[in-house]
């Protein structure tokens, strides 16, 4: 969701009510053994189907998270900021800076062929935060509270008469924060009859063109509720996780949502980041989440966190894969990978035309990030559905930043996050005897490995000097000899 932080944030350029008739149409859990999320973070529908068919459906995803595909506000004069996206106009598809309906509809298609479910970041609490009329990206006119298109006027919203302008200010007041406005944004009250409809309508018709799953942005500005209502309104099951960021002392808690679906929790990448830039990577030997594995989407980072200072980011280079491949080796969660753009301020928009719209995503140019195809981060996507369910084993730490442990004998992997490298060290697995790849470094390409190998004896050993924020992972599918 779009929620500026108060102050400058400063980034280095190198880089509701009464119950339900029906229960909730969500699915317990993502569908299929291939669990891991690509987020395409603002990836126009062309690239995303591209992606889906040459990348994410060979190495393993299972889905990717698209950014919000209704009307949006443009704001030009702002040039075109990514959050833009967040605030709704109509309900339409039929133009954003990321495509049409026919091109996104065709690239649900494509994903599909490729074996990869394709989950919508749905905008439902709120409209715009425009003060200003203005005209949508698809030519629907719009003033703040009236949204002839959407079929919203100014009793379709919540007025909270707080604060001289409506806005939250406290977030330890419930009632706040579920009825008066996130930094401006037009709140719906979604505790209406007429606007659970409207929604649901929308939500419907991306289910029609074959959507498989929802993100719901800022679940925790309307009651669980209000969330489960939307939910019973699905034609079909569907994947569903809400973003319900946890914040200390707070009275919304993620736990409150699990009934609708899944929960998008940050505490886990604050965490994880905490561990790797002030801790041991020792500490991960216990390393959870407060929310259930099997209800959280844990993440390292996503488009909010990576404009801040919690969290990893791609600017952190060999140290956010490291971070990645141990989400991805870890049996925590379902796991999501924040594929991105190269920006230098807060709001920096995808890279695009001079009228806004986004370009295709190109991997081989400095503009775009596309951490979803880093090596050692794809190739962990593999070892993830390799790995499946099985147990943590031979877990082994320095007291310090090297890690290393199985997962059953399926898989293996080290990690060292300190300045220097580990030499001469043996590592025991359960994995069978034989050669196996180093995923982190090298593909199996016919049978052989492109990049280092390691031959682990009949009694689970092997040997491996390990560099300085660098790491070694084998699995079974990446055995070549």
């Amino acid at each position: 969701m779009f929620q500026r932080v108060v102050g400058a944030v400063v980034l280095v350029a190198a880089l509701l009510t009464a119950p339900l008739a029906a229960p909730p149409s969500a699915t317990a859990a993502p569908p299929g053994d291939r669990d891991v999320i690509a987020t395409l973070f603002q990836w126009n529908w062309n690239s995303v189907a591209a992606a889906c068919r040459d990348q994410l459906g060979p190495d393993g995803y299972g889905a990717v998270q698209v950014s919000p595909p209704s009307e949006h506000v443009v704001l030009g004069e702002q040039g075109y900021p990514w959050w833009q996206d967040y605030q709704p106009v109509s309900y339409r598809l039929d133009e954003t800076r990321r495509g049409t309906r026919a091109e996104f509809a065709a690239m649900v298609d494509t994903c599909h062929d490729a074996g990869v479910q394709v989950y919508v970041d749905a905008v439902v609490n709120h409209m715009t935060g425009q003060d200003e009329c203005g005209t949508g990206s698809a030519g629907s006119a719009y003033c703040h509270y009236d949204y002839a298109e959407a079929g919203y006027g100014y009793d379709d919203f919540h007025h909270c008469g707080r604060n001289g302008d409506d806005n939250i200010v406290d977030f330890h007041d419930r009632w706040e924060v579920q009825n008066c406005e996130l930094v401006n944004l037009a709140d719906l009250d979604t505790g209406s009859e007429y606007v659970r409809d409207r929604i649901g309508a929308y939500l419907n018709d991306l289910l029609s063109l074959g959507v498989d799953g929802f993100r719901i942005d800022a679940a925790k500005h309307m009651p669980a509720e209000d969330v489960a209502a939307l939910v019973s309104r699905l034609d079909r099951p569907a994947y569903v996780y809400q973003e319900v960021l946890h914040g200390d002392g707070e009275p919304i808690t993620p736990e409150e949502y699990l009934d609708n679906g899944d929960v998008y929790d940050q505490r886990y990448a604050r965490d994880l980041a905490k561990v790797f830039n002030s801790e041991k990577l020792a500490y991960l030997r216990d390393f959870g989440t407060p929310v259930p594995s099997e209800n959280v989407v844990v993440f390292v980072d996503n488009h909010d966190s990576q404009r801040g200072d919690e969290t990893l980011t791609y600017r952190d280079g060999a140290r956010y894969s490291l971070a990645n491949a141990f989400m991805l080796a870890w049996p925590v969660g379902t796991p999501k990978i924040n594929s991105s753009y190269t920006f230098d301020d807060y709001d920096a928009g995808p890279p695009s035309d001079a009228a806004g719209n986004t370009t295709d995503a190109a991997c081989d140019s400095a503009a775009w990030q596309c951490e979803h195809d880093w090596q050692p981060i794809r190739n962990m996507v593999a070892f993830h559905n390799e790995v499946g369910d099985e147990p943590v084993v031979q877990w082994w730490d320095n007291g310090n930043d090297t890690i290393a442990f199985g997962r059953g004998d399926k898989g293996y992997v080290v990690l060292n996050d300190e300045s220097s490298a580990v030499t001469g060290r043996s590592f025991q697995t359960a994995l069978p005897a034989g050669t196996y790849c180093d995923v982190l470094h090298g593909d199996v390409v016919d049978g052989a490995c492109t990049g280092p190998t390691y031959t682990v004896d009949g009694g689970g050993w092997f040997r491996a000097d390990v560099g300085a924020h660098d790491g070694v992972a084998l699995h079974a599918g990446a055995r070549v000899g």
